[in-house]
């Protein structure tokens, strides 16, 4: 199966709606390391690492996140495949 890597920018209302919270528990569920992270500007950015379809997956639930969340743009950077990461985790 071939490894994956993406960057992603997640914006809309997607800060103080445990946006976070939920794309770690979603990551962990397809195995993915990496991490996520609030943006000053609002948005949130994360990296996924994994099998490709478990990335792509992730990049599907970005646009719509959590239930209290409102996505309106997901911006994607795939990535080469690094392997750098031993888990996923949310990044202060």
């Amino acid at each position: 199966m071939a490894k994956s890597r993406a960057k992603l920018i997640v914006k809309g209302m997607v800060q103080g709606v445990n946006f976070r919270f939920y794309t770690q528990r979603q990551a962990q569920k397809h195995n993915l390391t990496g991490w996520v992270r609030n943006l000053p500007d609002g948005s949130v950015a994360a990296v996924f690492e994994g099998e490709e379809e478990d990335v792509e997956a992730m990049i599907q639930w970005c646009h719509h996140g959590p239930p209290s969340a409102h996505v309106t743009q997901v911006i994607v950077q795939p990535e080469e495949y690094r392997g750098e990461f031993q888990r996923f985790s949310v990044v202060f």
